[in-house]
């Protein structure tokens, strides 16, 4: 029997384009997690955006759990479900944003990349390291396809 090899990525960033950004606190993060991958637009399981929120809000390391009750105060105040509070969830959610180069763990914390703003973590870790390694590879597809199919 053939072995079926599962098709996941070693990487893997989207990118969409939207207005230019003339929102405020929560709505202008959820705009850039759709921006970047992190939301489906329509998705209404948005917990990630709340995490996000609390890490540029305090500007301080914080363990998952501090993180979790942080997100559970943020969405009593904007009257929102609490959806995704889990904090399986809220660990799953730092690891996405972990593995963009945006949040990053230290010892048992998490904290924005280095203490960054971020349009450095764009300049140094997603147009300098996470861009260049995708399209690479997206090159290799493409010749790949070329010479199969000439």
């Amino acid at each position: 029997m053939q072995k079926v090899s599962r098709d996941i990525p070693l990487n893997e960033i989207t990118l969409r384009r939207y207005e230019k950004p003339n929102l405020k606190g929560r709505e202008l993060v959820r705009k850039f997690c759709l921006s970047i991958g992190l939301l489906q637009p329509g998705d209404s399981h948005d917990v990630i955006v709340d995490v996000l929120h609390v890490l540029l809000k305090e500007k301080k390391e914080l363990n998952s759990e501090e993180v979790r009750d942080k997100v559970i105060s943020l969405r009593k105040e904007q009257n929102l479900a609490l959806l995704g509070v889990a904090s399986s969830n809220i660990r799953r959610q730092l690891k996405r944003m972990r593995d963009l180069l945006i949040v990053e763990k230290v010892a048992n914390n998490y904290r924005v990349m280095e203490n960054l703003n971020f349009n450095d973590i764009m300049a140094e870790k997603i147009e300098k390291l996470i861009l260049p390694s995708v399209l690479d590879r997206v090159r290799d597809y493409f010749r790949a396809i070329e010479q199969e199919f000439k």
